[in-house]
């Protein structure tokens, strides 16, 4: 008469149950470490999306007019308006490069799709993780019901 010995795969319950468990720890820490990303992300799209606000503006203002130029953090200093018809733009790498406004919206625009493009990765990445540690959970789940038999 064969006697069943709690070992499946090769793995005893117990070692099976800790091995789940630190599968859910894992998926844990790349969940959060993906929510950061994509909060980060978050928060350069915002940044970019009150610069071309702001180059908006300006592009539609005088020369020699007086501006509040927002400076972040909810903090504006006046200013005036010099002209407006250019821009300098961080092309990468610390190199400035003078552009027209248009030609520094349409990089701005062309920036924040990209993140939105990254965030849209980042988020099926999350899902897959999050599929994937439901079913490990579930396999724990039942291994634990087993072990209450």
């Amino acid at each position: 008469m064969m006697r069943y010995s709690g070992k499946r795969n090769g793995m005893s319950k117990e070692e099976e149950l800790s091995k789940y468990m630190v599968l859910i720890e894992n998926y844990k820490e790349q969940l959060n470490s993906l929510e950061m990303q994509y909060s980060y992300l978050q928060a350069a799209i915002a940044d970019y999306t009150k610069a071309k606000m702001t180059l908006e503006q300006l592009s539609k203002t005088d020369d020699g007019t007086d501006v509040l130029l927002p400076i972040g953090g909810s903090t504006f200093i006046n200013a005036t308006a010099k002209n407006t018809s250019k821009v300098l733009f961080d092309i990468g790498g610390g190199v400035v490069a003078e552009k027209t406004s248009d030609d520094a919206i349409k990089k701005i625009d062309e920036r924040i799709e990209n993140l939105q493009k990254t965030q849209e990765r980042l988020s099926s990445m999350a899902q897959q993780i999050q599929t994937e540690a439901a079913e490990v959970s579930d396999k724990a789940q039942k291994l634990l019901s087993e072990e209450k038999k």
